[in-house]
């Protein structure tokens, strides 16, 4: 599946809306370091994730087959086991640590990978205020 296009480019990115529809911020891949990554902007916040994500997590939630709780949360706050963000960070996923890849600003895996997910349709997920979850299509 080629979903990069669909992702877009720096100048033409895709504009996503958090799991709460509550705020807008655009995802594009690029290249980091000889690397294809992802680059979330969120305002003025540039985060980047390893663009390995979008596979791994894809397979993740085909095996797990039922709905998962997001749970995002910041680098330096501790995610609950047996959410998105906790697997995203687990040295158990298929990377063995962190997708997010800008240090401090690796967190909110649970926050910005799910709306990509459900544009591209591999998931669909919840849009409450809060304890949004997601499962794959």
């Amino acid at each position: 599946m080629d979903y990069k296009e669909k992702i877009g480019t720096k100048d033409n990115p895709l504009t996503l809306k958090t799991p709460p529809l509550s705020s807008e911020y655009t995802m594009h891949v690029d290249e980091k370091d000889g690397m294809e990554i992802l680059v979330c902007t969120v305002g003025k916040t540039i985060l980047h994730y390893n663009i390995q994500c979008i596979p791994d997590l894809h397979a993740m939630l085909k095996a797990h087959g039922d709905w998962m709780d997001l749970g995002s949360k910041d680098e330096k706050q501790e995610a609950k086991e047996g959410t998105i963000e906790y697997w995203g960070r687990s040295e158990d996923n298929p990377v063995g640590g962190w997708y997010g890849l800008k240090k401090n600003f690796r967190g909110r895996f649970g926050m910005y990978i799910p709306p990509l997910m459900e544009a591209l349709g591999l998931a669909e997920i919840t849009h409450e205020k809060r304890n949004n979850k997601m499962k794959a299509i």
